[in-house]
């Protein structure tokens, strides 16, 4: 179908129905972190609740006006921006913030799409839980933002992705119709899963309004250690000798290559670093533990351990609450570092744990079959998650890299593929990966994918382009 451009007259329409729901079309609506793609400019609104998103959803979908949903815009794929065609409503989530219930005896949640992570952070304390979802973003992502990416983050190893901590949500589809599923249940076998069909659909089957969310016990006692490894291959085996000893005590395991302090050293050298000067390698492991648990006495054995195993030779336990901040700082800073040097090509890929020492050592091999360039390797090791990033060679811009960009990806994702890994772990596909999508995606599941968006969204209103090429 042949989407009809939101114009003034259907902004009009809107505010009559919604008075006070249309906003200006700021710059904040049409962009995207990274400044490398722009949206048409559409009508934004800014529902104030379900029914309004509904009603504003039923509107467009009578006048085959596109809908362009948008959580905090946080987003690197850019499923927030709709940079051609007609164009559309921009549907914000930014009013809706509420957290509507607490229920701390079931270890549940239940809050408003537009809530911003950092406050559900600091909400669940005051029902003496924790909500674990961890992201650099946190601060200005939302947690409808966070379910439609199916996003990921640094504690994933011990309690999962966006879609493990959702027991339920309330969506709206694209006729306007309202999916009542804010389910506080672990077990409810009643048919198909729309729940997790929707979580990590990037806004295309159905905009989330609010969810039910797993909370867990908050760890009684918190420690961390900066661990310089001998290699990637040490530093997996340094992991399942954390889990072994630890078991799900473990809840993050980061693995950090030299270029990402070098670059902080270049630009944030406020950026405290552990180490005189960076190792090779080194990992980030966060551990928290029941009430009598001894972080620091835990992390120092595994140190011994692992000096004696030939896997590690320097570490710095963290002896404060500062100083594990501090260490969570650097990782943090990593992508900023990587902003501010300018990336020639950013890859978020997962990989099987065993195939990635192999694929660290193969890959800068094939990179240099293309042009000289700079690696930048961190991620979450405990789940296989890497952001493999190439960087201009030293006084080199990355505008001289423009014609050799779309082969850097391929060959990535080449390897990747050979590996038996993805091509996107957990920042989603958008609509600039749409065509890698095509490329390396499964024919079958592609086709059902497409049978699935015809079948929910027949008009193609919900988030144009994003995932599925329009």
């Amino acid at each position: 179908m042949t989407l009809t451009p939101a114009d003034d007259g259907f902004a009009e329409r809107l505010d009559r129905a919604f008075p006070g729901i249309v906003r200006p079309t700021a710059t904040a609506y049409l962009e995207e972190p990274r400044g490398r793609h722009f949206g048409t400019g559409g009508v934004v609104t800014a529902p104030r609740s379900t029914e309004e998103v509904s009603g504003v959803v039923k509107l467009c979908a009578e006048a085959g006006v596109g809908i362009v949903p948008r959580g905090g815009g946080t987003g690197l794929v850019g499923g927030q921006v709709m940079p051609g065609g007609p164009a559309p409503v921009i549907l914000s989530l930014e009013r809706m913030t509420k957290v509507r219930a607490l229920h701390p005896e079931e270890n549940v949640m239940i809050a408003e799409a537009g809530a911003v992570l950092e406050s559900l952070h600091e909400a669940a304390p005051a029902a003496g839980r924790l909500f674990p979802l961890t992201l650099a973003a946190q601060g200005s992502c939302r947690i409808g933002g966070n379910l439609a990416t199916n996003a990921g983050g640094v504690n994933v190893l011990r309690y999962g992705n966006a879609r493990e901590l959702c027991l339920g949500i309330e969506a709206v589809l694209a006729d306007g119709s309202v999916l009542h599923g804010l389910k506080r249940l672990r077990k409810d076998n009643t048919g198909y899963d729309l729940k997790d069909l929707i979580i990590g659909s990037e806004g295309t089957l159905g905009i989330i309004t609010a969810a039910s969310l797993k909370l867990s016990p908050m760890p009684a006692e918190e420690g961390a250690a900066m661990i310089a490894v001998e290699s990637p291959a040490a530093a997996l085996k340094l992991l399942s000798m954390a889990r072994d000893r630890l078991a799900e005590g473990v809840s993050a395991f980061e693995l950090i290559a030299r270029q990402g302090p070098e670059f902080l050293r270049e630009t944030m050298p406020e950026v405290r670093q552990p180490f005189a000067e960076p190792p090779a390698w080194m990992v980030l492991i966060d551990i928290g533990l029941p009430r009598g648990g001894a972080p620091d006495a835990a992390l120092e054995d595994l140190f011994a351990a692992a000096f004696e195993a030939g896997l590690a030779h320097d570490g710095v336990i963290a002896r404060s609450g500062a100083q594990r901040a501090e260490f969570w700082a650097l990782r943090e800073a990593l992508p900023e570092g990587n902003r501010r040097i300018g990336a020639i090509s950013s890859h978020d890929i997962s990989l099987p744990l065993s195939a990635i020492p192999d694929f660290i050592a193969e890959a800068p091999k094939v990179l240099a079959g293309i042009g000289e360039m700079r690696i930048n390797c961190f991620g979450h090791l405990g789940d296989g998650n890497l952001h493999y990033n190439a960087f201009p060679a030293p006084g080199r811009d990355r505008s001289d890299y423009d014609a050799q960009r779309p082969g850097i990806a391929h060959a990535i994702y080449d390897l990747v593929t050979r590996y038996e890994g993805s091509i996107s772990a957990e920042h989603g596909i958008g609509r600039l990966k749409v065509c890698d999508l095509e490329r390396y995606g499964d024919p079958v599941k592609l086709s059902l994918m497409r049978q699935i968006k015809a079948v929910m969204d027949p008009k193609g209103i919900l988030n144009p382009g994003a995932m599925l090429r329009g």
